[in-house]
């Protein structure tokens, strides 16, 4: 396809989010340009660093409604129970996948692998045109149109759609230039993410575990590795980083208890600021805003990726239904339908992630108590229990064909 022009679907940013949405669109008739500001390669995206990701059940029905699970199956580690503990007090909640006839809770994968299945998905579609390496500049929308201006190769080139979709993230760009407004929260916190080998094995156990600085998750990986994603308070995070391996592991074994047995080995630390960031005012026609550029979250409870992922979900089955029906994919009509769908899910694991955050970092003895009888009832009522489950595993509300883990065009209206 040409670089340069015209198109129906123009999405700002080739991460996780904007990625998938491109090969959920695959074939749908839609002419589609994807602008990245960096190669699409796993060494060279910044969503597929070190990093792993914690991947909900339903977004495993959605990867395999867009035909990709096949290619992440060997990649994946199954978290098949989710042990949760309040440190220094009683409460402990545990799901388990068998209890609801599952294979997985959800599923731990190394960022580069999705970048991997993403570049070599992404290079085999004939209907997506690839603009990268290519920067946002400027953006005008309009009430039939909008105007993109990149700059590619040392040239700047303008790009028409009639529908724009930011997926670049917390910081948007596509959102400022917009001037949809947010809503932002400091917590106060950073997370401290690694890779640890304990010395037992991890049996498939994700573990989420509250402390007084924040929670802390040592999620299963392949090789008997975990997944360490340590919220401390902000300003904490250098004396951390500046242990060595052995005194890091002293310290996150004081924090983290004896579950795993003694921790052996740490890989290379990062720390990135938490933050709650949601976009509050309607985008404008001809634009809207999926994952992290609509709603970054705090990462207990792993809730942001698979968030995005349904919003992908939506808003694919959204254009899939406007272009049977001969609609503009930018129109307000269609745009309404997918911002009716995706408001109540959004608003309800933004609820459910801060609600935790505030809960469980708050010290006060009748809040302590309060939240340790939670954890206990929680075990106790089954019923309950499955409820909070479905959410976790991205099951609960009206859900997308993709998500129900069937293909787009087969079916949709």
């Amino acid at each position: 396809m040409n670089e340069t022009g015209d198109y129906d679907l123009l999405i700002i940013g080739g991460g996780m989010v904007g990625a998938s949405l491109a090969c959920a669109l695959a074939g749908s008739g839609l002419r589609i340009a994807v602008v990245e500001a960096v190669p699409l390669r796993a060494d060279d995206q910044p969503s597929y660093d070190d990093r792993s990701i914690a991947l909900a059940y339903g977004t495993r029905c959605i990867f395999s409604g867009m035909g990709l699970w096949e290619g992440l199956r060997d990649a994946v580690t199954p978290i098949r129970t989710i042990h949760v503990s309040d440190r220094g007090h009683f409460g402990i909640t545990r799901l388990r996948a068998a209890d609801y006839g599952l294979e997985a809770l959800g599923y731990v994968v190394e960022n580069r692998a999705l970048g991997r299945l993403f570049a070599a998905r992404l290079a085999s579609l004939d209907d997506v045109a690839l603009l990268c390496p290519a920067r946002l500049e400027s953006l005008d929308v309009g009430d039939r149109t909008a105007c993109a201006e990149v700059e590619m190769a040392g040239a700047r080139h303008t790009l028409r759609a009639r529908l724009v979709v930011g997926a670049d993230g917390g910081r948007s760009l596509v959102r400022r230039l917009a001037g949809v407004a947010v809503r932002e929260w400091d917590y106060g916190q950073n997370a401290l993410i690694a890779n640890v080998t304990p010395g037992r094995g991890h049996a498939h156990v994700a573990y989420e575990r509250f402390t007084d600085s924040g929670p802390l998750a040592m999620l299963p990986m392949s090789g008997n590795r975990c997944s360490l994603v340590w919220t401390v308070r902000r300003g904490d995070e250098a004396a951390l980083m500046a242990l060595d391996d052995e005194a890091f592991l002293s310290r996150l074994q004081a924090r983290f208890g004896r579950r795993l047995g003694v921790l052996r080995r740490v890989g290379r630390r990062q720390v990135y600021p938490l933050t709650l960031v949601r976009a509050t005012g309607r985008p404008p026609p001809r634009l809207a805003l999926i994952g992290n550029a609509a709603h970054t979250l705090h990462p207990i409870a792993g809730q942001g990726f698979n968030l995005g992922l349904r919003d992908v979900a939506a808003l694919a089955e959204v254009l899939w239904t406007a272009r049977r029906r001969g609609e503009d994919p930018g129109g307000r009509d269609v745009l309404a339908r997918y911002h009716q769908w995706r408001h109540r899910d959004q608003q309800r694991v933004i609820a459910l992630t801060d609600g935790l955050v505030r809960l469980f970092s708050n010290e006060s003895p009748p809040l302590v108590m309060m939240r340790n009888l939670g954890l206990t009832a929680l075990q106790c009522l089954p019923p309950a229990k499955r409820l909070l489950a479905r959410q976790f595993m991205g099951l609960a509300g009206r859900l997308p064909r993709l998500a129900r883990g069937l293909r787009l065009r087969e079916g949709v209206d």
